[in-house]
């Protein structure tokens, strides 16, 4: 079986779901509002650059998990999907992953993202498989801290290849990566079919250099 592999945020989705759940937690006041909002945009802009301390980042995004109760994030997260991942949700992007399992192909989500905010999103597009950057959980409440490896840049590259080692089955298989941003390039170099979603000026010229293909998921392209 072969592997059709998706980033997530601004490839899957018409937005970056970390940073939008930031802003949720700001608008809910969940959060110190102005600081929280500050640094939220500001590690974004660092990611966006390819600059990201992921981190110094994590240490910031994973606090609220730890400040809150299960109850209160459930019922934060529910609202979130409901509110605003169904606002940057992209049909083509199902058409696409439809495509991909019609082929027979294992589906999965590798993302930066943590999974708290985005095993929803991956329960409702039917992936096989998420990877994800891990909140630590002990006694299951959330501690703020990072479980593992980031799955961020060459870390989703050492993930994927954990998964692979644990599903020797796939190891040969040929593997598509479908992402928008030049922190993938890692990712991208890594699989034989590299695909390009609507991707930041970075990615865009790495990829009309290696002739890889670029395509849109967005509704208007």
């Amino acid at each position: 079986m072969q592997l059709a592999i998706f980033d997530l945020d601004n490839t899957l989705i018409g937005g970056d779901s970390d940073h939008a759940w930031g802003e949720f937690l700001v608008q809910r006041e969940q959060v110190d509002g102005e600081r929280f909002r500050e640094a939220n945009d500001r590690f974004y802009r660092d990611y966006q650059r390819g600059e990201l301390d992921i981190f110094a980042y994590l240490e910031f995004a994973l606090e609220p998990l730890a400040q809150l109760s299960r109850g209160q994030l459930d019922n934060l997260q529910r609202e979130f999907m409901e509110e605003v991942v169904s606002e940057i949700w992209l049909p083509r992007a199902e058409e696409l992953i439809g495509r991909h399992r019609r082929d027979g192909h294992h589906i999965m989500i590798i993302t930066a993202t943590n999974r708290f905010v985005v095993a929803p999103i991956a329960e409702r597009l039917g992936v096989d498989t998420l990877l994800a950057t891990e909140p630590e959980e002990l006694d299951g409440l959330f501690t703020g801290r990072v479980a593992g490896e980031p799955c961020y840049r060459s870390g989703k590259v050492l993930r994927l290849h954990q998964w692979l080692a644990h599903n020797p089955g796939y190891s040969a298989a040929e593997k598509w990566f479908y992402s928008d941003s030049i922190n993938d390039l890692p990712l991208l170099q890594e699989v034989e079919h590299p695909v390009a979603v609507d991707p930041d000026a970075r990615l865009r010229a790495e990829a009309e250099v290696r002739g890889w293909p670029v395509i849109s998921l967005r509704e208007a392209e």
